[in-house]
């Protein structure tokens, strides 16, 4: 139950970091909603982490996962949503980084 709060954190951090980049290129009414999914999104990251810990996962491994899965995430946006350019670097840095996540959820239980 802890890592689906840590996923679904680091899903909501993708957003607050999306919702972002939307603010500094809307403006308006536009704008706003876009503060509002902010606002929003940061609340609900820092709520599913605040559980996860609070449920007995350690600070360090909980952190490292969320921040992880929501950098993860990010990239992911970026590429699917917001057509970055992709490059073989950035395919095996992230992968790097979820095999990283991984690793930690394994020791984490032993």
């Amino acid at each position: 139950m802890n890592w689906i709060l840590l996923l679904v954190g680091g899903l909501f951090e993708a957003i607050f970091a999306f919702s972002l980049s939307k603010i500094s290129l809307t403006s308006g009414k536009e704008m706003y909603l876009w503060v509002l999914t902010f606002i929003l999104s940061v609340s609900m990251s820092m709520l599913m982490l605040y559980k996860a810990i609070d449920n007995g996962v350690s600070v360090s491994v909980g952190y490292a996962v969320w921040s992880g899965l929501g950098a993860t995430f990010t990239v992911l946006a970026g590429i699917f949503i917001l057509k970055e350019p992709v490059s073989a670097l950035k395919l095996l840095f992230l992968c790097t980084l979820i095999i990283s996540i991984v690793g930690l959820n394994i020791i984490s239980h032993k």
